[in-house]
């Protein structure tokens, strides 16, 4: 008889998941109705740059045959190795080069070659005939072309302009969007996208059912004005910022930059506008009359690491700062990878290697040096250095609110410029020692070209990023903060708006909103308060079958999206659902619970940072957007909740699903010890065992409990109380963890039995998924 042996059922599964692969659409195809035009951008571009722009795109070093298709004059050139002939002829598939060499039998003549490995599919060739038969019109890259404000079209649901634009692509896909969620739902998700917080059970109470005048939108306008929204806003810009508390590399020393982290948080809270947000920070010392905070903001530019180890070569590690500078611009700002140029013209994107260097000019003339100080012969001492003192307390600092301000004399790094001017040369393969020929500073002219009457320095280029005839900078950033709410942004590769990356789902929408936000004077709390008030961001996030089968990735929005929450919002809903929470604004960062041996073990042995010594009291209690950030070895569960290790400039995380993340959830010392500390004050509070699982669920859980979970959890609070009170030296071992104190006498059966109801609520995926 036939058995099916392990290597069969491994074939099956391989087989199955090959055919479903196979059968998804990828994000950047797009069916087409029979009386569509083919577009160059959402068709045709995203063909030609994966399989064909290696070759015959941008960078002329690597162009084959001197041929470029990236362009309309190249591709319609006539062609030199083929006299009379031509890659493309509008109109004449059957007469243009490009369409015979996609679709010959002949291998030497195939492209892309089959040396290659890379081939263009059925679908891909006809899309190419259908485009050349209709013209081969070419367009600019449609991230590169002005925000204009589209027509907003008609629509018979939702509530403004945003779900118009949503509702049109739902229709088009044949889709119902969700209807709203409830109100428990809706408070939930609001407070942890403005705050990063859980609601509080008053909170709760206050505007569930959303009657009278506790409106829906009064909460938005309520959770906005809350200094934890600047606290959540950073986490973002932390990442973008590449923010961390140490100088990175071998050595990896302190360093107090966090007054710079404290100052994002203020920017956010008080709405300095988008344009000045940016303007501050990469040029706020070459303000007229710039105040300390404005120098303050300009740390953004010094936030890279830094070495402090002997025998360097000076020049090397000041060019390594400049590129990180540039790339960090580029990328977290404008959303370009302009990196790829640094050793060549850009494979893809038309950016030249010259360009990258005329951008690269208006960071190399900063007074900072590539080495400033031997950790192990001095004290480490870098420039320039902002210093803030006692008397910038009631200026700069005023909103910084710590226990030892008093005390305070933080240098931070921030940036100045030399007086006199570096000259900047295009580096030969972008190696420091190859200077080649002088280039001044400037911009990408496909972006933007940089205007003769603003200065050729980093105010210059403050105000170039920020012209209203800048078509990525909005884009970019309106881009951000839909996937801070959405989990993807409308472009899905967000530090990524040129050739390889994802194309817009939703374009207009994306216009719509850019346009819009430079309009309503780049306000970031209004475009924040634009998307929440949707009927798109208020849809249930309920999946159907329909949902499966024609949009599982919910690139087009007919329901809300289930996402985990970031790191840094997991230690805090276990805080603040605890009550464990120090809700303090700014301050030094903090070393708080993390296995032992981890810093000594990835150490040089030099310098404060060589030991790990946990901070006790208060400091144990911080937001997680507080915890000390070494570069050589983060914060280990930040890492396993997929936060950026900040050696660089991140745009977007990535969310797993490890096991790793369980084991943290059931035994980390924080989450038992928030458990204990609940169970204690509840037990305190009441009575019954009943009432305080109810008041625990909606402190973590955030709703109203089910019947069936009520008495789920009664049952399993009174198998371990029945286990506890046979155990009572058990229940006293399972009561002692952390270090908040405890009196002796609430060591009791109950306390351990309630505790172990607690974490059992905080290891719910419900607890930490915003849905």
């Amino acid at each position: 008889m036939y058995q099916t042996s392990f290597r069969d059922i491994l074939g099956a599964i391989l087989l199955g998941l090959i055919n479903w692969s196979c059968s998804q659409k990828p994000s950047n195809e797009f069916a087409l109705s029979d009386e569509e035009q083919i577009s160059y951008n959402f068709h045709i571009r995203p063909i030609l740059s994966d399989k064909c722009f290696a070759c015959h795109g941008p960078d002329a070093n690597k162009r084959e045959a001197d041929l470029r298709l990236d362009t309309e004059a190249g591709a319609f050139a006539a062609l030199k190795e083929s006299p009379g002939k031509f890659a493309l002829v509008s109109g004449k598939p059957l007469e243009s080069e490009v369409y015979h060499r996609i679709t010959t039998s002949d291998p030497g003549a195939l492209m892309p070659p089959p040396e290659s490995n890379l081939s263009l599919s059925a679908n891909e060739i006809e899309l190419i005939r259908l485009w050349i038969e209709q013209g081969a019109k070419y367009e600019p890259h449609w991230a590169f072309m002005k925000v204009e404000k589209p027509k907003v079209p008609a629509s018979d649901w939702g509530t403004g302009e945003i779900d118009a634009f949503i509702h049109a692509k739902i229709k088009a896909k044949g889709l119902e969007p969700n209807p709203e969620a409830s109100s428990f739902e809706l408070i939930k998700r609001a407070s942890l996208d403005i705050t990063g917080l859980p609601p509080t059970p008053e909170l709760i109470d206050k505007y569930a059912g959303f009657s009278g005048t506790n409106t829906y939108e009064k909460l938005i306008d309520e959770l906005l004005t809350m200094p934890s929204y600047g606290e959540k806003m950073g986490i973002l810009w932390m990442d973008i910022s590449r923010y961390s508390d140490s100088y990175g590399y071998q050595d990896d020393e302190a360093r107090s930059q966090w007054p710079y982290r404290d100052w994002v948080f203020h920017a956010f809270n008080n709405n300095l506008p988008y344009d000045q947000f940016i303007t501050w920070q990469l040029a706020g010392d070459l303000l007229p009359n710039a105040t300390k905070e404005q120098i303050l903001a300009t740390a953004f530019n010094r936030n890279h690491k830094y070495t402090e180890e002997g025998g360097v070569i000076h020049e090397e590690y000041r060019v390594e700062y400049v590129l990180d500078k540039t790339n960090t611009f580029s990328k977290g700002i404008l959303g370009l990878t302009m990196e790829c140029a640094q050793c060549h013209d850009h494979k893809y994107d038309p950016i030249s290697q010259k360009e990258y260097f005329e951008m690269y000019a208006f960071f190399n003339n900063s007074k900072e040096k590539g080495f400033e100080g031997d950790i192990s012969q001095t004290k480490p001492a870098k420039t320039p250095i902002l210093w803030i003192e006692q008397e910038d307390i009631d200026g700069i600092m005023k909103f910084i609110n710590h226990k030892d301000t008093t005390k305070l004399m933080v240098s931070v790094m921030g940036e100045l410029d030399s007086a006199e001017r570096r000259q900047t040369y295009i580096l030969d393969r972008g190696a420091y020692d190859s200077p080649t020929i002088p280039v001044e500073a400037s911009t990408p002219s496909s972006v933007l070209k940089f205007p003769e009457k603003f200065e050729k320095n980093r105010l210059g280029l403050a105000k170039w990023t920020t012209h209203r005839d800048n078509p990525l900078t909005s884009r970019v950033f309106v881009n951000l903060v839909w996937q801070e709410l959405f989990g993807k942004g409308i472009v899905k590769s967000a530090g990524d708006f040129g050739m390889q990356g994802d194309l817009p789902t939703h374009p207009e929408l994306l216009n719509w909103l850019a346009a819009d936000f430079m309009e309503s004077g780049w306000n970031i709390k209004r475009l924040l308060k634009q998307i929440m008030m949707s009927s798109t961001y208020r849809q249930s996030a309920a999946i159907n079958d329909q949902h499966m089968e024609v949009d599982p990735d919910n690139f087009y929005l007919a329901r809300a999206p289930r996402l985990r929450l970031p790191a840094e919002n997991i230690q805090d809903l276990v805080l603040a659902s605890s009550g464990l929470l120090v809700n303090q604004i700014g301050g030094p960062s903090v070393k708080p619970y993390q296995p032992s041996g981890l810093w000594e073990a990835a150490t040089s042995g030099r310098g404060t940072l060589a030991t790990y010594i946990q901070d006790t009291g208060d400091k144990l209690y911080r937001r997680g957007i507080y915890n000390f950030i070494k570069l050589t070895v983060p914060p280990p569960k930040a890492i396993i909740f997929d936060s950026s290790n900040r050696d660089r400039c991140e745009i977007t995380r990535n969310r797993t699903n490890t096991p790793l993340q369980a084991l943290v959830m059931m035994n980390d010392p924080m989450i038992l010890e928030a458990s204990r500390v609940l169970s204690t004050k509840l037990t305190e509070k009441h009575s019954e065992p009943e009432l305080a699982i109810e008041e625990a669920f909606k402190r973590i859980v955030c709703r109203e409990m089910k019947s069936k979970e009520k008495i789920l959890l009664l049952d399993f609070y009174e198998s371990e109380l029945a286990h506890y009170q046979t155990n009572p030296e058990e229940a006293k071992k399972t009561l002692d963890v952390g270090e908040y104190p405890m009196n002796e006498a609430a060591m009791t059966p109950q306390n351990a039995a309630l505790m172990q109801v607690i974490v059992s609520l905080y290891n719910l995926e419900e607890t930490i998924t915003k849905s």
